[in-house]
């Protein structure tokens, strides 16, 4: 259990900041911690969803329609958001989970799956006691401002300009 919980974004155009999230989700858990690991905009199969399986005290979920990246998001993208958002407010006032992650939250503010203000309002009522990361490509400033720790994953060169795609338990 921790003592004080810090709010932590991983942000930035480079590759890492959901393979950062699950680092330090195994890091919490070895060390005896309850980890919520919350996917936006996530509904496909990925290598990670095995984690709750064989480590005790991880739990993830997906609150995405397949996998919207781009173009405009519909009805059901927009519904799944918005539940995530509720599942991980009760998840907070649970006080059941030590750390607490919103992977691509900051993508869900950008694509406007979510209003910034109700994360906000969902990050208000952080227990003391909770660590809260939150991942995703375009921080808004709000959510910036909000922070204690603050990292921009920078791309500088990508196999993905040469055509390699996802590569399960890699990128997925």
């Amino acid at each position: 259990m921790l003592h004080k919980g810090y709010i932590q974004v991983y942000t930035g155009k480079g590759k890492g900041k959901t393979t950062a999230a699950l680092g330090l989700s195994l890091r919490a858990v070895c060390a005896g911690n309850k980890v919520f690991f919350g996917q936006f905009m996530k509904g496909q199969e990925c290598s990670e969803k095995k984690a709750q399986l064989i480590l005790p005290g991880f739990t993830l979920e997906q609150f995405g329609n397949g996998c919207f990246i781009n173009g405009t998001p519909t009805e059901k993208d927009i519904s799944c958001a918005a539940h995530g958002l509720e599942r991980i407010r009760r998840i907070l006032v649970s006080r059941e989970y030590d750390l607490v992650v919103l992977d691509e939250i900051n993508t869900a503010v950008f694509f406007k799956l979510i209003p910034v203000e109700e994360v906000l309002s969902v990050l208000s009522i952080k227990p003391k006691k909770t660590e809260i990361v939150m991942t995703g490509r375009y921080a808004p400033q709000e959510i910036i401002d909000s922070a204690d720790l603050v990292t921009e994953m920078k791309e500088i060169k990508h196999y993905y300009n040469k055509g390699v795609d996802a590569r399960i338990g890699i990128e997925n």
